[in-house]
């Protein structure tokens, strides 16, 4: 029997999870709290990205002293050695290869191409030089290619991060951590040289809504209280009563309550977490000065030479395909795209950019069931390439293709490095270099 092939565009965690399920290891999957099997006939899975890497956020996101949420990793290594997986790194859709020739190609696609976009602030000033959203200084610090010359300016004393969810409080941590904690990380090298040589003294986080309606989840928040060096105040939104409060928010205001009575030490360095405050505009001519905010007490201006935008992830289009401006997702019923027989959607682009990484494991489970689903129905219209075909024309297309053993050898290369150096992995950084030791 002709096994089923499918596209996976992205190699996050999203797609690499939608691979899983379609190639599914021995026992099955979880549903409904007990391993079940999904499918029982041949799947071929091609995976596509285009970075020449894979494990998308757990590579370009997760902060880099949190080696632990990183592990995830080895979950994905074991996919991707899976009979029936293949990687086409370096190549792009809509550049490369296009949707409506995946789906000639192949009998299904899954898109899983994440939230590539970000929310903004519709205030003044939030165009200029200085002022950028969260998630460039974190592929900044992380590694990623495309923000490797990111204008990250740590020059002047403080920086403002407008935002207090969980990416704000991983910011305001790497701005404020002791350099030695982290040239023991997985940090990009030339964010190391930046932290080395900032200048930033105080990360001032804001929050629109009182304490107890911190974006934050508590581990991030206690986090903060382990940083040597660094002083914490918390600044406005008095405490609600702890008792009316779920468990959660509860354990939040103690942590507020007691980080707000905490004796100041005169550390070189300070987070303030700054509550009930929203911006109003950006200053500055040529570039951030800073940013004019109204509190309890009126507005005011904080000097800053740094804006940082932590109000979240926001989906782009993807060429061919159908999108909702307004939620910045593909439009979808069970994971089947809109209109687009055969094609299918999991993770932030199906959904929003919310939940953990865990999360995409059900949501591409859940949409590999519609999948498979169609498949038994004889809804799927029968691919025209065979897997050798789909490689010829693609390293025709794309000389520079990097395959799952590229990946490997850039993986291997990286961390020859970190061992070497004391630290888990010593990221190549720049399209270049990574094709260098990933081209085959």
């Amino acid at each position: 029997m002709k096994p089923l092939r499918v596209a996976v565009v992205g190699a996050g965690p999203s797609g690499l999870y939608a691979a899983g399920h379609l190639l599914e290891g021995p026992g099955g999957t979880y549903l409904d709290g007990r391993l079940t099997t999904l499918h029982t006939r041949a799947v071929e899975v091609d995976v596509f990205d285009r970075l020449p890497t894979q494990w998308g956020l757990v590579r370009h996101g997760v902060a880099p002293d949190h080696p632990d949420k990183k592990q995830v990793a080895t979950v994905f290594e074991q996919i991707a050695a899976r009979p029936g997986f293949r990687f086409f790194g370096n190549v792009e859709v809509g550049r490369d290869v296009q949707t409506e020739e995946l789906s000639e190609w192949y009998d299904a696609v899954v898109y899983a191409v994440g939230a590539t976009g970000d929310a903004t602030l519709g205030i003044p000033g939030e165009d200029l030089p200085g002022c950028l959203a969260a998630r460039a200084i974190v592929a900044w610090y992380n590694g990623h290619p495309d923000y490797r010359t990111a204008p990250i300016d740590l020059s002047g004393e403080r920086a403002v991060v407008i935002g207090n969810g969980n990416v704000a409080m991983d910011v305001a941590r790497l701005l404020t951590t002791p350099i030695d904690t982290l040239a023991r990380t997985d940090i990009a090298d030339h964010a190391l040289d930046a932290l080395r040589a900032s200048r930033v003294r105080e990360v001032v986080v804001l929050g629109r809504r009182g304490r107890q309606h911190g974006a934050f989840n508590n581990p991030e928040l206690e986090e903060l209280g382990h940083l040597p060096g660094v002083d914490l105040a918390v600044v406005h939104g008095e405490p609600a009563d702890s008792a009316d409060l779920d468990p959660s928010s509860a354990r939040k205001l103690r942590t507020l309550h007691d980080y707000a009575t905490r004796p100041s030490t005169g550390a070189a360095r300070r987070i303030v977490l700054r509550f009930q405050t929203s911006p109003l505009e950006v200053l500055g001519t040529e570039a951030v000065r800073g940013l004019r905010v109204r509190g309890p007490d009126g507005d005011e201006v904080l000097d800053a030479g740094l804006v940082l935008r932590a109000i979240g992830y926001f989906g782009t289009p993807t060429p061919g395909l159908p999108f909702d401006h307004d939620r910045g997702v593909i439009p979808h019923t069970d994971g089947r795209i809109t209109d687009v027989p055969g094609s299918y959607v999991t993770g932030w682009i199906k959904r929003g950019p919310r939940g953990i990484i865990g999360t995409n494991k059900k949501c591409a489970r859940d949409t590999v069931r519609s999948l498979l689903a169609d498949a038994d129905a004889g809804a799927l219209r029968a691919g025209t390439h065979t897997g050798e075909e789909v490689e010829r024309a693609l390293r025709e297309r794309q000389p520079a293709l990097v395959d799952q053993a590229g990946w490997l050898a850039i993986d291997h290369h990286e961390r020859a490095a970190g061992l070497a150096a004391g630290r888990p992995r010593v990221k190549v950084t720049d399209l270049a270099g990574q094709l260098a030791h990933g081209v085959r």
